[in-house]
């Protein structure tokens, strides 16, 4: 029995299920929609699919126990997340090794199963483990997504989902944006308006919509709403607008945690219009008290006076680099720390790479980082200075200052102990020989965090605390991270609530039949 009757509204079209972004989690939300039996519609706003989640390093996080990785999850969310959310999560995530196995079927990818624990001392952190696919056969990344340059195995994850999609022949749209919701006098969401390249269509959605557009990267101007810090820069793709939240705001959903993001300190590119910054190299991330990194960073933090205010090395850089630079002085009026100034000498410049691109888009030349980092002296990104003298003037600190913050580093050096601020004494590393460089940093954001809030059943919720009928979301756009993110976390909780958000819509009562319906239902009669 339809939920509501047909409305006076002129649709163009009508689909079962409407998946909004086609990154992890709007694949995983289509295919297990579609798997349900519903008629499925995923639309991707970028000329190429893969939104972020291509740029990841690729490792799914799982649970071993799921008991005590929910503990850990429950550290590492915070306290806002509902109780009955963090079991779904973790249960979900327990299962993710089955799941990636039955996905390998269709392309005989290989899944590898690793011990992992998490960033952190919370109880259960050794509860946790990681999926990846390792490799595919007659899969080459950078000729079939030319357009995305990644870390790792993010193209192969990308490629299974992929794989899947095709297998299924769902129906996929480029291309094609999502504009407004359209929804009941009940509030029940029962449409989407879409721009097609340049024609403006009205789908109908018989089931339910799944938002699964990614977050607000590429939005400054919700970023200016709810982060002091600024400016901080992208890094990946352009794409990630914030259409979703927009969205499920129009149709009364609340909002959680929109202040905490995942991000870094890195580099702007020397084309002031590149779009994009460069993350500063990704070193092991560790965990407090269980494991400390031994392996070498070459380079320190400074402020605009040539001190240093920060552990360069936090247990998860990627994560919260940026924190340390979120200090805004009321009597200077400005971000004293932005930009902060990346400092090494000739040895460190030796070691590896300073930087890497992460980037999903056709229309740049992803900028590929040189081994000696040399190229990156000549076009500018690091200047070299051959005396302490030369670099104080590079930052615009005092000499002086800056050669006892120097005298001091190298004594920690020495000492095996940074007794400043508590780096792990297996990455110090002296900053003495000349010539020394210096990168100009500003703060880089990965990925965000918050958006529409959401149940266990990835209902989006109103600001009274409803769910609103009909309207689901998946994946980064209403993620659970409140507090310190889960490496890998945003990837398992993609086919988590991809897996979970498929399934509650194409589950939905339809609000309206269509010719090819009531025509079956006339022939069972």
């Amino acid at each position: 029995m339809p939920q509501h009757k047909p409305l006076p509204e002129h649709f163009d079209e009508t689909c079962d299920v409407l998946v909004i972004g086609f990154g992890f989690a709007g694949a995983a939300s289509a295919i297990a929609a579609h798997d349900a039996g519903a008629h499925v519609v995923l639309i991707e706003k970028m000329p190429d699919p893969g939104g972020i989640s291509i740029c990841a390093g690729g490792g799914v996080r799982t649970v071993t126990d799921i008991p005590r990785g929910r503990e850990y999850l429950r550290h590492s969310a915070g306290p806002d997340v509902p109780d009955a959310v963090l079991d779904a999560m973790a249960s979900g995530m327990a299962d993710l090794e089955r799941y990636f196995r039955k996905l390998a079927e269709v392309n005989g990818a290989q899944i590898v199963v690793r011990d992992r624990g998490g960033n952190y001392p919370f109880p259960g952190h050794d509860a946790l483990g990681i999926v990846e696919v390792a490799s595919i056969p007659d899969f080459d990344a950078r000729a079939e997504y030319p357009h995305a340059r990644g870390r790792l195995l993010g193209p192969n994850v990308f490629k299974l989902l992929h794989d899947n999609v095709r297998a299924r022949a769902i129906d996929v749209r480029l291309e094609t944006s999502a504009q407004r919701l359209i929804t009941a006098p009940d509030g029940a969401v029962i449409g989407v308006i879409v721009r097609e390249r340049d024609v403006e269509r009205r789908i109908a959605t018989r089931r339910g919509v799944v938002l699964a557009s990614g977050g607000f990267e590429a939005a400054p101007q919700i970023q200016r709403k709810y982060w002091q810090i600024r400016p901080v820069l992208p890094v990946a793709t352009r794409g990630n607008t914030g259409d979703g939240i927009r969205m499920a705001q129009a149709a009364g959903a609340d909002l959680w945690h929109m202040w905490n993001f995942h991000g870094s300190y890195g580099f702007r590119h020397p084309d002031p219009d590149y779009p994009y910054a460069l993350r500063v190299k990704r070193l092991p991330d560790w965990t407090p008290q269980v494991k400390e990194p031994d392996v070498s960073m070459s380079w320190i933090v400074l402020d605009g006076t040539g001190r240093r205010f920060m552990n360069e090395y936090q247990p998860y850089v990627q994560d919260t680099g940026h924190r340390p630079l979120d200090e805004f002085d009321p009597v200077t009026q400005r971000f004293p720390k932005i930009p902060a100034y990346l400092v090494l000498d000739e040895e460190g410049r030796k070691l590896y790479p300073l930087g890497q691109a992460v980037v999903n888009d056709r229309s740049v030349v992803p900028y590929e980082w040189s081994n000696d980092n040399l190229k990156e002296v000549e076009n500018g990104i690091l200047k070299q200075a051959d005396s302490v003298e030369e670099l104080a003037d590079l930052i615009g600190a005092d000499s002086q200052t800056l050669q006892q913050q120097l005298d001091l580093w190298n004594q920690s050096v020495e000492a095996g102990h940074d007794c400043a601020f508590g780096r792990p004494g297996g990455s110090l590393f002296k900053v003495q020989t000349a010539p020394f460089y210096v990168g100009t940093l500003w703060p880089v954001v990965n990925n965000t965090q918050g958006g529409p809030v959401h149940d266990e059943k990835q209902r989006v919720i109103n600001a009274h605390g409803d769910p609103i009928p009909r309207l689901y979301e998946a994946g980064e756009i209403g993620s659970i991270w409140g507090f310190l993110y889960l490496g890998g976390g945003n990837l398992g909780e993609c086919f988590v609530t991809g897996q979970i958000a498929g399934a509650q819509a194409a589950a939905q009562a339809p609000w309206v039949e269509t010719a090819e319906n009531s025509a079956s239902a006339d022939a069972g009669r």
